[in-house]
C-alpha cells in the first residue's frame, strides 16, 4: 500500500513538469494522434496519456510538454481545439519553484 502511494506522489510531481493539461479527449484518440495534432504549434517533447488498468482505455486526459514557452502560448492563443468532433479543454500548468512550494506548505 505504501509503495502505491509513493508511485502516485511521484506521478503528481512529474506532472508539474508538463506545460499543458488536456481534458475531454475522445476515447478513439491515441497519444500518437495527440502529438501529431499539437506538433502544429511547436515541438512536442512528451505526451503523457494515462490508462486505466481495469478498463484498458485511456482516462480521456493527458499532459503535453513543449520545448519552449512560445510554443505553449501558440497553443493557448487558439480559440478551440477539436479532435474527432470533440472540443478539447486545455489548461496551462503552473510551474512552481521548490522554494515556492516549501513556503506554501508551511
Amino acid at each position: 500500500m505504501a509503495a502505491a502511494s509513493a508511485v502516485r506522489a511521484a506521478g503528481r510531481r512529474s506532472r508539474r513538469l508538463f506545460d499543458i493539461f488536456v481534458a475531454e479527449i475522445p476515447w478513439t484518440v491515441s497519444s500518437k494522434e495527440l502529438k501529431e495534432y499539437f506538433s502544429q504549434f511547436g515541438l512536442v517533447q512528451r505526451c503523457q496519456l494515462p490508462f486505466d488498468r481495469d478498463t484498458g482505455f485511456h482516462r480521456r486526459y493527458c499532459w503535453i510538454k513543449f520545448s519552449t514557452p512560445e510554443e505553449v502560448q501558440n497553443v493557448l492563443q487558439k480559440d478551440s481545439h477539436i479532435l474527432e468532433g470533440s472540443k478539447l479543454t486545455l489548461k496551462q500548468q503552473i510551474r512552481r519553484r521548490r522554494s515556492q512550494r516549501k513556503s506554501q506548505s508551511e
